[in-house]
């Protein structure tokens, strides 16, 4: 007999999912009219949560994450909401930083099913396509969050903004991180039509927040916001920060400083909780989050002392997360080329000087040059590799030829990242640097390599 968490994780991973397969080739092929008859069926659980909505190309669960943390520090129950997951499905779903219990994600999984099939069984799919496994995973964490009366709710997007998921939530206040090139077969060419797609996650007459500096998403940004008549507030207007990294060369990896300061609080300086510069940006972001939510509703107010309390110990894994020494070993799940830079920058402000090699694998819809361009330059020993539990993963042979396109060096080729990892330590003294990148996937499994666990199945691979 199955045992009912291999049934449910099975259930899931049997339904349509674009983080597996691949995202549809345009957006006519996505619509929020199925997740919202899929939460009617199920009481309409996102109503009655205060929701803040984050989007953007990056930074954006890092952002979420210290919007989350800061809430849960100022005493708030507070549900969090990411995706994809690392390691366990679980993960998708916190509660002041904990994990939902495997037993009770089995349960909703249960009662979701039964929903779906319903609403399948009585014909109200019009296009026969089905609930996917992002929509159904959805649905799951806002009915956790309700039924566990969480007190906010940071829910962070998908894919775009739109047409996501999890955009039938009226939220408190939107959030956009970034808008970099990303995704464009399905959210456009252009940092513009980027934009207006993530620009989607705003409600008429909701307050919004955007972290976008690049003049051309910025003004789409800001007409879509005008148009829905939303109070709206925009980094180096209506709040700015200035970041500080180490003076001197470190001599381990070293967090900077940032001051910030919104039209509402001066928060001064504080420690940015997340390794690199970009992260004081995704700070400063939080924090304007933070004063638009306490405008929206007085009684989620945070304090400065809460959020130093929330962001003391804040950890977020694969981003620039340091899992060991003697070498440095560093994954990140850098995936496009604007993440690939900023890792860059990481590497060379906040990292001891030294020998680097770099350990790549990325997913055929990226852009496999930028990214390789921006990080190349920074390492001495290159490995090319993929991860092996998603079938979206570019050979690795194909890597290592794109690099040597590039420079005309040569990459070595490892076939999964344990083998690369080895390899990479050979390469490697002691007192050197290892850098895994290139995808989420493929920080998740290197990561189960160094804590010596087996690789779960990506989110879509089918359970036999």
């Amino acid at each position: 007999m199955l045992d009912p968490y291999q049934d449910a994780l099975g259930y899931l991973f049997s339904r349509l999912d674009y983080e597996r397969e691949g995202m549809p080739r345009t957006l006519a092929e996505l619509g929020l009219g199925r997740m919202r008859r899929l939460l009617k069926r199920l009481g309409d659980p996102h109503r009655g949560l205060r929701i803040v909505h984050v989007a953007g190309t990056k930074g954006k669960g890092s952002t979420a994450a210290m919007l989350a943390a800061a809430l849960s520090a100022s005493g708030f129950r507070t549900g969090l909401y990411t995706s994809p997951h690392l390691e366990r499905l679980e993960e998708r779903y916190r509660i002041d930083g904990a994990a939902i219990a495997s037993d009770e994600m089995v349960a909703l999984v249960d009662e979701v099913r039964s929903a779906v099939e319903t609403m399948e069984g009585d014909g109200d799919d019009p296009r026969s396509l089905g609930a996917t496994f992002f929509e159904i995973t959805t649905a799951m964490g806002l009915l956790h969050f309700a039924r566990r009366g969480v007190g906010a709710v940071v829910l962070e997007v998908g894919m775009g903004g739109r047409l996501d998921s999890t955009n039938v939530v009226r939220p408190l206040v939107s959030v956009i991180t970034s808008i970099a090139l990303d995704h464009t077969r399905q959210l456009g060419d252009t940092l513009a039509a980027i934009a207006v797609e993530k620009a989607g996650i705003i409600k008429r007459a909701t307050p919004a927040v955007s972290g976008v500096q690049e003049p051309e998403p910025r003004e789409a940004i800001r007409r879509v916001a005008a148009a829905r008549r939303a109070p709206f507030r925009e980094i180096d207007a209506d709040f700015h920060h200035e970041a500080f990294a180490p003076t001197a060369p470190p001599t381990r990896p070293t967090p900077g400083r940032a001051t910030v300061r919104t039209w509402r609080t001066d928060w001064g300086v504080l420690d940015v909780p997340l390794l690199g510069p970009h992260q004081a940006h995704n700070m400063a972001v939080a924090l304007a989050g933070l004063d638009a939510l306490a405008e929206a509703d007085p009684t989620l107010a945070v304090d400065r002392e809460a959020v130093v309390r929330g962001f003391a110990g804040l950890t977020w894994p694969a981003r620039v997360e340091v899992m060991g020494s003697s070498p440095w070993l560093v994954v990140d799940g850098a995936h496009n080329v604007a993440s690939a830079e900023a890792l860059a920058k990481t590497l060379r402000d906040h990292f001891p000087p030294c020998p680097r090699t770099l350990v790549f694998g990325t997913t055929r819809d990226k852009d496999l040059g930028g990214q390789l361009r921006a990080l190349l330059p920074m390492f001495r020993d290159r490995v090319a590799t993929r991860y092996v539990q998603n079938p979206r993963a570019v050979p690795a042979e194909e890597v290592a030829a794109a690099a040597e396109a590039i420079d005309g060096r040569p990459m070595r080729v490892a076939r999964d990242p344990a083998e690369a990892l080895a390899l990479a330590r050979s390469l490697t003294g002691p007192d050197g640097l290892i850098c895994v990148t290139g995808s989420l996937f493929l920080a998740a499994e290197a990561r189960a390599v160094v804590l010596g666990r087996e690789p779960a199945p990506a989110a879509g691979r089918a359970w036999k």
